[in-house]
């Protein structure tokens, strides 16, 4: 008896599953025919599902719309008017029956519906939600703000904020939602990250935009009658958005005064300027981090920026900088981060190679993790390189290849061993490790394989023919070995090999317009800011659509601004950027500056 109990049992679930796929294959059918406009076909479905579940919103929703699509709005209005009597409780229908008589444009019936659909909440409906999403869903959208309103009044418990902002952001209504989004946050701080995500979706780097403008304002007023941590959190975030550093500080550092023993925001801060390349605020945030932490770690760590600062801007007295901090904190395993960089100051700034690998060598002594050692021969294999002893280089960048093989540090070695086997002319081992390299999970990596890859693939000899790459390659080492004039003088000959001029190195060619960058940024380096503009010039002379031509625009641009203090030439090259080229990645900066160079001649 109780085998065939089981039996039964067995049978009935098996049948309820196989009505439930058909079921799911007839609405994935219907849902199909609906998103072509086939209406009447998806309209029969619809039906047959709605019939056999009648409490399914979905089915409902779908069959009202399809027969609205048809003009079958009496159907729709007998449907809805029989289901109201009998499932009165249920009512988001009023939404459902208030669009149908907007869409045979009997407006003050439709008014009255939704009134209804209001009114309910009043009883703390269970199908307020709903109601509010059919609002939405119609486009009614003050009404569905009215709806979250009304629940959140009459369930004060309740918080539907996020919700009513996003409605206000649908409404192009920019003001409301972000106070909207203020409140959220207001009444519970978990809400932070949340407001950052959706406030970024309106939010650019240019601090004139509109919405950078009304968040600004819903901040600042809020903070006013409510002083919270949380305001100067947003907008601190908000100044970095609009890479306005400075700006960011003062928030950070009215923070760090009401917790003074965490700086790891201001450090933050202070990276993310260091990269942008503003230095003065970066300065400003390790030195604050240096005087105010009691920890030495974080003291190292700080002044490891305020080295690397000095260097970026040529600060005479880097070699007294070093030599204090080594006085201070000594040469041990905590400074080791600190003796790689005296390595490359050594190295790249002060040609002495030789000093440079005696450091190297001897914090190798220091490291405590592969990780550690990694860094430092990365930097061993730079300083071989830089001298030229090549296979050295390329035996300590292999052994960090094969040693972290899928770390970033691991594809880092192995972009240096393709970088190196380039320099050296060898550029079918190159392209190997570059083609790898191609999907490195470090986008910067990624990028610089590309570049060289495409570089190389662009230009490389064919049939034993001159391209150009074997002497451009060249003049790439000496430029990294800091001999600018051998590599200048490498260009020149470049420029003046008939054959190269024959077979690829002319105007508008990828080769032409590479040697021809790579000549203005050692111009410029040499403060030989004319010259560069020359070389600049003729590149986009030669093709004013190339793939250089918005990094040629913005270092026209800014030489005229920063270097030769023309600011009317600087403006037109920014101007440039603006019209000519719109997805260029400079194009907010070059906006920023061309209205501040225009602000200045109006004044």
């Amino acid at each position: 008896m109780m085998k065939h109990f089981f039996t039964i049992i067995l049978f009935l679930i098996n049948g309820f599953v196989a009505a439930q796929e058909i079921s799911e294959n007839e609405f994935f059918l219907a849902e199909s025919y609906f998103r072509e406009g086939e209406y009447e076909k998806a309209t029969q479905i619809y039906k047959k599902l709605y019939d056999q579940s009648p409490f399914n919103s979905t089915y409902l929703f779908r069959l009202i719309t399809c027969y609205q699509q048809t003009e079958s709005f009496d159907i729709v209005e007998n449907l809805l008017v029989n289901r109201i009597k009998k499932e009165p409780s249920q009512t988001y229908l009023h939404v459902f029956l208030g669009y149908n008589y907007s869409k045979k444009q009997q407006e003050d019936e439709a008014k009255v519906q939704y009134e209804k659909a209001i009114q309910s909440i009043e009883n703390n409906n269970p199908y307020t939600i709903t109601i509010a999403r059919a609002f939405s869903d119609y486009n009614l959208l003050d009404y569905a703000i009215l709806a979250y309103e009304k629940a959140m009044k009459v369930n004060p418990t309740a918080n539907f904020g996020f919700q009513i902002a996003q409605i206000y952001g649908e409404k192009g209504e920019y003001q409301k939602m972000f106070e909207a989004y203020i409140d959220l946050l207001d009444s519970n701080e978990r809400y932070l990250n949340l407001v950052q995500r959706s406030a970024s979706k309106y939010i650019t780097d240019d601090a004139e935009n509109e919405a950078n403008i009304l968040f600004r304002k819903a901040v600042l007023q809020k903070s006013l009658n409510n002083p919270k941590n949380e305001w100067n959190i947003l907008l601190s975030w908000l100044f970095i958005q609009q890479k306005e550093y400075e700006k960011a500080f003062v928030q950070e550092k009215a923070l760090f005064n009401r917790n003074p023993t965490d700086v790891s925001m201001i450090f933050e801060l202070g990276e993310i300027a260091f990269e942008d390349k503003n230095y003065e605020t970066a300065e400003n945030c390790f030195q604050f981090i240096v005087e105010k932490t009691s920890l030495t770690e974080d003291k190292i760590s700080a002044n490891l920026y305020l080295v690397k600062i000095a260097i970026a801007t040529k600060n005479p007295e880097t070699t007294k900088l070093f030599d204090k901090l080594f006085n201070e904190f000594g040469i041990n395993p905590a400074t080791i981060n600190l003796q790689v960089a005296y390595a490359d100051f050594l190295t790249f700034q002060k040609n002495n190679p030789e000093k440079a690998i005696e450091i190297l060598e001897k914090a190798l002594t220091f490291s405590s993790s592969k990780f550690e050692e990694a860094r430092i021969k990365l930097k061993l294999g730079d300083v071989f390189v830089f001298i030229g002893q090549f296979n050295k280089g390329l035996i300590y960048f292999s052994q960090i290849q094969t040693q972290l093989k899928n770390h970033e540090l691991g594809q880092e070695a192995q972009f240096k061993v393709a970088q190196t086997s380039y320099f050296k002319g060898d550029f079918e081992w190159a392209k190997a490790q570059l083609k790898v390299l191609k999907g490195a999970t470090t986008q910067l990596i990624a990028n610089d394989a590309v570049d060289l890859y495409l570089k190389i693939i662009d230009n490389e000899p064919v049939d034993s023919t001159p391209s150009g790459l074997k002497e451009f390659a060249k003049a790439e080492l000496l430029a990294y070995q800091n001999k600018d004039e051998e590599a200048l003088q490498e260009i020149e000959k470049l420029f003046s090999y008939k054959e190269l001029f024959v077979n690829g190195l002319t105007p508008g060619e990828v080769m032409y317009d590479d040697v021809l960058f790579l000549q203005a940024k050692l111009f410029m380096k040499k403060e030989k800011y004319q010259e560069a503009i020359v070389s600049l010039t003729k590149i986009i002379d030669a093709d004013n659509q190339g793939f250089l031509t918005d990094d040629v625009y913005y270092l026209i641009a800014e030489t005229y601004n920063f270097k030769l203090k023309n600011p009317e030439k600087a403006k037109e090259y920014y101007q440039k950027i603006i019209f000519e080229q719109p997805s260029s990645i400079y194009l907010v900066d070059a906006r920023n500056k061309f209205r501040k160079i225009r602000g200045e001649v109006i004044n």
